[in-house]
């Protein structure tokens, strides 16, 4: 309100007395503006307001309004000395004076004309208004004056003083039934530069149409619209006015009649602006409470029913409830409206069968339902006749709705956001209940402008939690239940805060040697840039693992990277690597919590001890690492600490949980898991994702491991084709044994080939699956190729690809491994 509120034509002189009149072509005047907060305390201050009051800003705010803006007397409407004082007449019976608005007494607008009392013994004459603001904010009341003395000017006819009077913004407000209007939506913008044209002569329309003044701002500010319900309706004043005149002019009495007709109908007018400014007020507390989409919807649809309305039922656009984007355009007959609730006081069941909540369906272009959705305006039917029963009950077949509707007083209120509809509520009145109105209807639209703003909320937030979730899903793997000597189990659960897309992660890597990496990290924060940086450090992990590094030596290159990618986010991590030959852990640690190692032996569980480390991302700090023995049977469980970690416990209060409920005997992988987030769940308060990744380390029996090594000789190849049968035989898969000859016959023949001067070892382990691995000393790793007709080279992997269930390569620190595996009989 501080930018484009006032326009000051004074050129740097005091307001007041000796200012300038407007200016006689666009009536533009200096307003001060001034904002009240709920303490009764002034919360803005113009520099409008410090020209006129004569007040600096920092001495202003923080202060009680009504110490800065001191009544000295209300003027009267036509003072005898003064006839220009008749051109204000109609300010005196606008209702109660500034101070009663100033204190807080009034929760509707009021406007009038009084004396202030300001610095160094002044005294102005000002014109005023003062709006409630209705909203979330702490702003009560918005307050602007106009100096009197000024909008008089210095022409005999009071021309440029009048017309000025006209055009400023509040001052249209009081005079709606003026030529010009059209000239007023023009000039509306000079006043209140943030409004555009449009929505000027939409405002001025308005006024005229429903007879009361109506204050709005541009979407972009914080103050929602608020009727002016305060003023008595201008044409009924005007009429009374005209009586009571003619009563004078005759030289007659002014009835009583008139006299009380004008007092109850101020009354009840003041009456009927309290109850609905506490029904919007009451209607603003109940909705928005949660951003889930379908209990915004029921809130919405509850806050109406039956204070406002007896029916009402909620239709949005397909985009709306599937959670997509924001829907385009304006809808048409083929858009699709889904009915997502419906509240009544009708008997239970009565609605149910005839419109049942879920229905979607498009409204033709020859009903009001049509009208409202696409001008984006209320639309009201006072009582729906037997013909519009009918053409509406069309829309629904085998399904007679005229019973319903028929008889009822209807509203239609679209729900928009952002100037697109994104869908409508109908409500309904019985018919011995009186009809909606021109005020019901702009209730309605109040109302529906406050739904719309909330569901858009709902809306924004569910796009963007799928958008999260989707996101997190893509980049988290999907790790096979049994790897080589082990079983593995995995959780996700996201957090429970806002954007709750997180950087936790779990991986499970296939390493050489039939060994597994099992990793979990955490990128501390949340949203996408913690997920982001999450899918960098998951892909390096999985790129450094490949190439079987070290644990200690993977976080020192994991760290020098995070490095490379900047400092705004750090992580911690735990690598470990399972041996399932050697029988043993081989772990590093930076920044993480300890892992849990459960024993077969005797159920017991305890954290590993190793060097917690530094963050990845800190920099310049060492990693080591610890081997841990192991033995058939035991279980590793790694999470991050959003599932240890509870606000106001010490840490050490979850780590005993999880060793607690780790070691708990369970019938299957899946059930451990679920078993630990139950356990460490039940404590309540977790607000942030938890990863979990769960490993039962099964190894692999000694004779279920053979290793030949082999001369670099091309015969060789021979000689491991023979072992690979006689082995195959030995146990009791001699159904293998001829592919496994052929694909192991490729393998060593490639490595024979192309290793300089170590022996080619050759590998087979007898798992889930059979493993063929063979070593060589050449770092280059092979590649797929199309071979020609008379090429050479290039058919052996073709072969491997074709035949085997999986296969690959990787470098090692003293060459490369290529590996594949056949299915095997499950036993």
């Amino acid at each position: 309100m501080d930018h484009g509120t006032e326009r000051d034509t004074s050129h740097g002189r005091p307001a007041g007395r000796g200012a300038p009149p407007p200016d006689p072509v666009t009536g533009r005047v200096p307003l001060a503006v001034v904002v009240v907060d709920r303490d009764g305390l002034v919360s803005h201050w113009s520099s409008g307001a410090r020209r006129l009051f004569r007040l600096p800003r920092q001495e202003a705010v923080g202060r009680p309004a009504p110490d800065l803006l001191p009544v000295t007397g209300v003027l009267p409407g036509a003072a005898d000395d003064d006839a220009s004082y008749d051109a204000y007449a109609d300010y005196d019976g606008l209702g109660p004076g500034l101070e009663s608005s100033l204190d807080g007494r009034l929760s509707y607008p009021a406007a009038g004309r009084a004396r202030l009392t300001v610095p160094a013994a002044r005294r102005v004459d000002v014109l005023w208004w003062a709006y409630p603001l209705v909203g979330p904010g702490a702003e009560r009341l918005l307050v602007l004056a106009a100096d009197a003395e000024g909008l008089r000017g210095d022409r005999a006819d009071g021309g440029a003083g009048a017309a000025s009077a006209e055009r400023i913004a509040p001052g249209f407000a009081l005079h709606t039934d003026f030529p010009g209007a059209e000239e007023l939506a023009r000039r509306l913008p000079e006043i209140l530069p943030s409004m555009s044209v449009g929505e000027s002569a939409r405002i001025v329309a308005q006024v005229l149409e429903l007879g009361y003044p109506v204050l709005e701002f541009s979407q972009s500010d914080r103050v929602p619209v608020t009727p002016d319900w305060g003023v008595p309706r201008r044409a009924e004043r005007k009429a009374r006015r005209e009586r009571a005149a003619r009563a004078l002019a005759a030289g007659e009495p002014v009835p009583d009649d008139l006299r009380d007709e004008a007092e109850d109908a101020e009354d009840l007018e003041y009456a009927a602006v309290r109850e609905r400014l506490e029904f919007l007020n009451e209607v603003s507390g109940r909705i928005g409470t949660s951003l889930d989409l379908a209990r915004t919807i029921g809130e919405v649809s509850r806050a109406v029913v039956p204070r406002f309305t007896d029916v009402a039922g909620t239709y949005l656009r397909e985009q709306v409830v599937a959670g997509e984007g924001f829907p385009d355009g304006v809808p048409d007959t083929t858009t699709m409206w889904h009915r997502v609730a419906l509240e009544h006081t009708d008997e239970p069941g009565r609605w149910d069968d005839v419109v049942p909540v879920g229905e979607a369906m498009p409204f033709p272009a020859h009903t009001p339902f049509f009208q409202c959705m696409t001008s984006g305006e209320p639309v009201l039917v006072p009582r729906v006749t037997e013909e519009m029963g009918h053409a509406v009950a069309s829309q629904f077949e085998k399904r007679d709705i005229r019973p319903l509707i028929t008889g009822r007083s209807m509203l239609l209120v679209p729900l928009k956001a952002r100037q697109v509809v994104l869908g409508f509520m109908i409500l309904l009145r019985h018919p011995e209940r009186p009809v909606f109105n021109d005020m019901d209807r702009v209730t309605g639209a109040e109302l529906a402008a406050r739904a719309g703003l909330v569901l858009d909320n709902a809306r924004m937030y569910t796009y963007q939690e799928n958008a999260a979730e989707t996101l997190q899903d893509s980049m988290l793997p999907h790790i096979p239940d049994r790897m080589a000597g082990c079983d593995i189990a995995t959780r996700y659960l996201p957090g429970t805060l806002l954007g709750r897309v997180g950087g936790d992660w779990f991986d499970a890597v296939k390493l050489p040697g039939a060994r597994t990496a099992l990793v979990v990290g955490d990128v501390m924060g949340h949203g996408l840039n913690s997920a982001a940086m999450m899918g960098q450090l998951r892909t390096a992990v999985q790129t450094m693992a490949g190439l079987d590094l070290p644990p200690a030596q993977l976080l020192r290159k994991l760290d020098d990277l995070a490095q490379r990618l900047g400092d705004t986010h750090l992580a911690t991590c735990l690598y470990a690597v399972y041996d399932p030959v050697a029988g043993e852990l081989h772990l590093a640690n930076a920044g993480h919590i300890p892992p849990v190692l459960v024993r077969a032996a005797d159920g017991g569980s305890e954290l590993i001890d190793l060097p917690t480390g530094a963050p990845i991302g800190v920099g310049g700090v060492p990693f080591e690492s610890v081997r841990v023995p192991v033995e058939p049977g035991d279980r590793l469980v790694m999470c991050t600490d959003g599932l240890v970690e509870m606000r106001g416990e010490d840490i050490g209060v979850g780590l005993a949980t999880l060793c607690e409920s780790a070691a708990h005997p369970a019938a299957s992988m899946d059930d451990a898991c679920d078993t630990v987030i139950r356990a460490l769940g039940a404590r309540g308060g977790r607000k942030d994702d938890v990863a979990l990744l769960m490993t039962r380390l099964r190894g692999v029996e000694p004779d279920a491991v053979a290793e030949w090594r082999l001369a670099l000789d091309p015969a060789e190849a021979g000689r491991a084709r023979a072992a690979v049968r006689e082995q195959l035989h030995d146990w009791g898969l001699g159904k293998q044994a001829a592919v496994a000859e052929l694909l192991v016959g490729e393998l060593v023949t490639n490595a024979l080939r192309h290793s300089r001067t170590r022996p080619v070892v050759l590998r087979l382990v007898r798992a889930d699956t059979l493993l063929c691995e063979v070593d060589d000393d050449d770092h280059e790793l092979p590649a797929l190729k199309a071979a020609g007709p008379l090429d050479e080279a290039g058919r052996g992997l073709r072969v491997v690809s074709t035949l085997a269930r999986e296969w690959g390569a990787s470098r090692t620190r003293t060459g490369k491994t290529v590996w594949c595996e056949l299915a095997l009989p499950r036993r």
